[in-house]
């Protein structure tokens, strides 16, 4: 599954959780379900709609991302073991970029059409980690698996990764970032992760 359709499935899944009910969801699924559900109230939000609010529509989307997602911790891992030999300056170069493609990719592709239901199936607390589990079935009758992989910092629950049927979203982009370093370079990385916005 590649990154932009493990996005736009996972965008979906997000989408579809925050319509069904969670009573015995603990922190970690109530904040991340506090956030999707801010996310869809701008996009319900009639006065929103029109396109040209799009670019507004948009922008509160992508601040609301970093409510839901720990932006620098993905960045991180997707760069493995490269992030290490990074100045600071590279690494914020490289959090803003990646941030701006996966929030960019992320909420503009949400499209709940083949979404039926959601269903939260569990969620494992292990000290400041968190595993947030749902299944989706689509109107196709498929079952997918979505686990939000979260982590806590204070008193908030952000996601560091989102699995969808075993797959890891934060893998793929680390797979996909270490061919491109080994062949060309990390600025060549930077340059392509800025393109694909």
């Amino acid at each position: 599954m590649t990154p932009r359709r493990a996005l736009t499935l996972a965008a979906a899944l997000l989408v579809a959780v925050s319509l069904q009910p969670r009573a015995w969801a603990g922190e970690p699924a109530d904040q991340l379900f506090a956030g999707i559900d801010r996310v869809l109230q701008v996009l319900e939000d009639p006065a929103m709609k029109p396109e040209a609010k799009a670019a507004e529509r948009r922008a509160a989307i992508r601040r609301l991302a970093s409510d839901i997602f720990d932006i620098d911790e993905i960045a991180r891992r997707t760069l493995g073991r490269h992030w290490q030999s990074l100045k600071a300056a590279e690494r914020a170069e490289f959090v803003q970029a990646f941030g701006d493609l996966l929030k960019r990719s992320y909420f503009m592709k949400i499209d709940g059409q083949s979404v039926e239901k959601i269903a939260l199936v569990g969620e494992a607390i292990d000290d400041d980690q968190a595993i947030v589990r749902t299944t989706i079935k689509t109107r196709q009758g498929t079952q997918i698996p979505v686990d939000y992989h979260m982590t806590r910092n204070g008193d908030r629950w952000r996601a560091f990764d989102v699995s969808i049927a075993g797959v890891s979203l934060v893998a793929n982009y680390r797979s996909q970032f270490e061919r491109i370093i080994q062949k060309t370079s990390y600025q060549h990385l930077v340059k392509q992760v800025r393109e694909r916005q």
